[in-house]
């Protein structure tokens, strides 16, 4: 059996993967708040953890994996957004899914085996938040339950704090009920205009950070191989999910192995709506970036290094996999190089696995190159058009610069420039949508001009 070798953050070393069965390796993720589309930050752990599930498929076999990524629908966000637009909460939650399932797809990402729902276990969440009541650590105060930190003498160790220090470094809020600043919410009470459930508490609905505990022991038991996420959401996300599971039922062990993809940055600076560098994915998909290349940038660094993505990685990419496609275009599918696999056993380091497709490819063995791609996603895609074949154009560059500029005259409250901007695309040929999260430009193929867009930067 092939080895595989992870870095665990719990114990922050590099650990032989030893599933408790090795017939159901199970791996659960932190999924998407669903009511917006997913930025690019979004999309690296789906990246990261759908190479891994790839991975795990082909040692231990497809039938002998179980994935499980979950949708948070209930949340004071969504909520937010419910009462903003005046459209009902399952309507936005069914419509973001749509999206997310459609965007990540695009990525080449394989859906999970499970993607639960919150709202469809709150069953499994009550009867969790009872245990913990029952064995003294949680209580019940005003309508609210709240897990004990005091309770749990591990707290704080996935993220190596004290619990003095994350009281000093973190935003707790400040509650009369509150036993201790760093106790957090189980359940919370819920008036007539926001979703609820009946509860032995009352009518509510639960706090973030049960309903992973609760969907993970549902579907994967008291103790399966690997969490993964976003580093932020180590804490304090995944640290209580581990205080609340663990103390829910002592005699599992939750997970074994945690797993954490660092965050990524655009163009050097980290991706934010004011300095006009935030992007959906939907976004780049819709200026003509395919969904492909931006998954080669992704694996071209190590899910545990901070990422900067360019304009100037989306061409390199471009560039190379136009190479690949075409020299395996005719090509039969062959073995996965041993060097690559290697590569991606060793903490699942893609930077290496790059690499090595790369010397496959000088060294023409095309089909070799074609096996070992596909493993982690790559030219394994259905062409839906001539874009590979297309010279490569700066029409996307412009497109790009042009979403930024927008923004940051927006930002910046200039309204007279981002009117002219507006116009002055709409007159070029190109669609301009403003929400929530900034603009986005679209057009109909063959319609725009990316000239007299670059006239106007």
């Amino acid at each position: 059996m092939t080895e595989i070798t992870l870095h665990n953050t719990a114990t922050r070393r590099r650990e032989r993967l030893e599933p408790i069965d090795p017939a159901n390796v199970r791996l659960y993720v932190c999924g998407p708040t669903v009511y917006d589309r997913a930025h690019l930050g979004n999309a690296r752990p789906v990246v990261v953890f759908d190479t891994l599930y790839r991975l795990l498929r082909h040692v231990y076999g497809a039938d002998h994996v179980t994935y499980v990524r979950n949708f948070t629908d209930v949340d004071d966000k969504i909520n937010a957004r419910a009462a903003a637009t005046g459209r009902p909460i399952r309507d936005i939650t069914d419509e973001t899914i749509g999206w997310y399932l459609d965007d990540m797809a695009a990525l080449g990402a394989l859906e999970p085996d499970q993607m639960p729902r919150a709202t469809e276990f709150i069953p499994p969440m009550i009867a969790m938040i009872e245990t913990l009541i029952e064995t003294g650590h949680a209580y019940a105060a005003e309508g609210h339950v709240l897990f004990a930190v005091d309770s749990y003498r591990d707290y704080g160790r996935l993220s190596g704090r004290t619990v003095e220090d994350m009281i000093a470094g973190a935003r707790v809020e400040v509650a009369p009920y509150k036993r201790n600043p760093m106790d957090f919410v189980l359940w919370k009470p819920s008036d007539a205009d926001t979703p609820g459930w009946d509860s032995p508490w009352g009518r509510g609905r639960p706090g973030w950070h049960i309903e992973c505990s609760a969907m993970a022991r549902e579907l994967l038991g008291d103790s399966f191989d690997i969490h993964g996420g976003g580093i932020d959401l180590q804490f304090p996300h995944h640290e209580n999910e581990i205080a609340q599971s663990c103390c829910a039922h002592p005699d599992g062990g939750f997970a074994k192995i945690w797993m954490h993809n660092e965050m990524l940055q655009v163009e050097g600076k980290k991706m934010s709506k004011s300095l006009g560098n935030f992007f959906t994915v939907r976004d780049l998909l819709d200026q003509g970036v395919p969904g492909e290349v931006i998954r080669f940038v992704f694996l071209k660094t190590h899910y545990s290094k901070k990422f900067s993505f360019s304009q100037d990685k989306i061409d390199r990419a471009t560039r190379e996999l136009k190479k690949w496609k075409r020299a395996c275009e005719n090509e039969s599918t062959g073995d996965v190089d041993e060097k690559f696999l290697g590569y991606l056993c060793n903490n699942l380091d893609t930077a290496g696995a790059m690499f090595e497709l790369r010397k496959i490819f000088k060294q023409g063995r095309y089909s070799d190159l074609k096996a070992s791609a596909n493993l982690i996603g790559i030219l394994n895609f259905e062409d839906t058009d001539d874009f590979w074949y297309r010279p490569i154009s700066s029409a996307t560059e412009v497109e790009l610069r042009f979403v930024a500029a927008l923004n940051e005259a927006r930002s910046r409250k200039d309204y007279e420039r981002a009117d002219e901007l507006r116009k002055g695309a709409i007159n070029a040929g190109y669609e301009v949508q403003i929400g929530l999260d900034g603009a986005q430009l679209s057009h109909s193929s063959g319609s725009a001009d990316p000239a007299a867009l670059e006239a106007l930067l």
